[in-house]
C-alpha cells in the first residue's frame, strides 16, 4: 500500500512539473511607429531563452511566474518585465518608448565688437591652421603607400553588459546562448559564387520564409528578394561559416523592411 502511495505521488507530481513548465506568456509590442516593420527581441533572463516578435509584435514564449522577460528594440528604451501567476490569463501589451537624440548646445564664446579689422582678425583662421589644413589636404589627395589592416573579428565575445540603457540588437543575439559566456566565433571570410548559392539554398530549406508569402510574393519574386538581402546585409560573408536559425531571420526582416521601401507589395500586411 506504501508504495501504490507513493508511486502515485509521483506520478501527481510528474504530471504538475510539465504543467508548470509549459506554460507560455503571450501578448503583442507596440511602438507607435506604424512604418516600423522590424521585429523585438523577446528575452526569457530567468531561463536563457529567446524569440522574435511577428512583423506586427505579436509573440509567445515560454515563461514561469517570477520569471524576468526582456523587450528590446535597437534605438528604443529597453523594457524589463516580471511575470505574475495573473498574466498567464491575459495577453500581456508592452509599450516601447524611442530613445529621444538631443543636440547639444551650441555656445558662442565671442562677441564682436563692430571694429570690422579687429573682429576679422578675430574670426579668420591662424596661418598655423592654415597650413595643418593644407597639409591634411594633401595627404588626403596622395595614394596610399601602407597596407590597410586585415578586417577580422575577434575570436571572444564578452556578453553585454544590460545595466546600460541603450542595448545593441546584434550584441543581444549573440550572447543570446550564453549572456555572460564567453564564446568562439568561425573566422569572417568573403564567399565565393558557390558558397554564396549554397548558403542562399540552405536559406530556402530551413528558414522559416512564410512572412515574405503574406505580402503575396511568388517564388521568383522570394528568390530576388533573398539575392537583395544576400547583396546589402552579406548574409552569406558572416553566416554561412555559423548559421544560426534565429539571426539569419532576423537579418531577413531587417533587410525586408527596406524592401518593402522600395517595392510595392500587395497581400495580408497583418
Amino acid at each position: 500500500m506504501m508504495y501504490i502511495k507513493r508511486f502515485l505521488f509521483l506520478v501527481l507530481f510528474c504530471i504538475t512539473s510539465g504543467l508548470w513548465a509549459q506554460q507560455k506568456i503571450s501578448g503583442k509590442v507596440i511602438t507607435g511607429d506604424e512604418f516600423d516593420l522590424t521585429p523585438v527581441l523577446i528575452v526569457n533572463i530567468s531561463e536563457d531563452k529567446s524569440i522574435l516578435s511577428d512583423m506586427s509584435g505579436k509573440f509567445e514564449i515560454d515563461a514561469k511566474e517570477n520569471d524576468e522577460i526582456r523587450f528590446v528594440k535597437e534605438g528604443y528604451y529597453r523594457v524589463d518585465k516580471k511575470i505574475t501567476i495573473e498574466e498567464f490569463d491575459s495577453p500581456l501589451n508592452i509599450i516601447l518608448k524611442r530613445i529621444e537624440i538631443q543636440i547639444p548646445e551650441v555656445k558662442i564664446t565671442y562677441k564682436p565688437t563692430g571694429n570690422l579689422a579687429k573682429d576679422n582678425q578675430r574670426l579668420n583662421e591662424s596661418r598655423k591652421l592654415q597650413s595643418l589644413k593644407s597639409d591634411m589636404e594633401d595627404y588626403m589627395k596622395s595614394p596610399l603607400n601602407q597596407p590597410l589592416p586585415t578586417n577580422t573579428v575577434s575570436k571572444t565575445f564578452t556578453g553585454h553588459d544590460y545595466n546600460v540603457g541603450q542595448v545593441n540588437l546584434f550584441g543581444v543575439f549573440n550572447a543570446v546562448s550564453g549572456l555572460v559566456k564567453k564564446v568562439t566565433k568561425p573566422k569572417i571570410t568573403k564567399a565565393n559564387y558557390n558558397e554564396t548559392q549554397n548558403f542562399l539554398k540552405r536559406v530556402r530549406n530551413q528558414i522559416n520564409l512564410n512572412f515574405l508569402k503574406k505580402y503575396g510574393m511568388d517564388e521568383e519574386q522570394i528568390d530576388a528578394f533573398l539575392l537583395y538581402a544576400e547583396k546589402t546585409r552579406s548574409l552569406a560573408k558572416r553566416y554561412r561559416k555559423d548559421f544560426q536559425i534565429d539571426v539569419i531571420e532576423y537579418e531577413l526582416k531587417i533587410a525586408f523592411g527596406e524592401y518593402s521601401k522600395m517595392n510595392k507589395l500587395e497581400g495580408n500586411k497583418e
